[in-house]
């Protein structure tokens, strides 16, 4: 989209948006940004991206996931796909998620996304404040979709994925509306829950209904 298409609104928050994120954490590596989506959802797996993206690279829409529109995310989707020099997505299971718990997940997704890339990395940029050790030297940053390109990236590409797949299981269990809530806790997907109980989908160490509360330990 151009910026003359785009609303004035819509221009000026494009502009500050690209004097807000920033190309990189650390210079003259080679550094893939990292984020998960679908850590606070009842039913569906937790899935992430791990991008590295040219230098150079510049979209005037590229922001967090959050902040965009559906059809934005797709656009850029289609962007990102093209124009990064490496990008992977990867995810957990809803029974993986219960073995283990969302956190060790979110950041287990993530470490598989950053195995699947073409390009090996030799700097992580991680969405959040925890990380496990790995092969390859990391930093976290709380709010770093907002922050680095390479990390809205990541959230772009793991929202839309994910939702691909939220999607799909709708069509297979239509009562709970993940085509729209993505599995996240709606009050209808709770009242369907509720009238239908679960599917192997949900995750059964989550707080599905308010009378039934299972701990996670993280």
């Amino acid at each position: 989209m151009r910026p003359e298409s785009l609303p004035l609104s819509g221009r000026n928050n494009s502009k500050l948006r690209q004097l807000m994120l920033k190309a990189y954490h650390t210079p003259g590596v080679i550094e893939a940004g990292c984020d998960e989506a679908g850590r606070g959802c009842l039913a569906g797996p937790v899935f992430a991206a791990a991008v590295i993206l040219p230098e150079g690279f510049r979209n005037e829409l590229l922001n967090d996931s959050k902040q965009l529109s559906e059809r934005q995310r797709y656009q850029l989707r289609t962007v990102i796909e093209r124009e990064a020099e490496a990008w992977a997505v990867a995810e957990c299971s809803p029974a993986e998620i219960d073995e283990r718990n969302i956190l060790r997940c979110s950041i287990l997704a993530m470490q598989r996304a950053v195995e699947k890339l073409s390009i090996r990395p030799e700097h992580l940029i991680i969405d959040g404040n925890r990380w496990y050790p790995y092969p390859i030297p990391a930093d976290t940053v709380v709010k770093g979709d907002a922050t680095y390109m390479s990390i809205a990236a990541a959230s772009i590409l793991a929202k839309t994925y994910r939702d691909d797949r939220m999607k799909a299981l709708a069509k297979e269990y239509p009562a709970y509306g993940w085509e729209k809530n993505m599995g996240y806790p709606s009050k209808g997907h709770r009242e369907a829950i509720r009238l239908y109980g679960t599917t192997p989908h949900h995750r059964m160490t989550f707080k599905l209904l308010p009378e039934t509360q299972l701990l996670l330990d993280i």
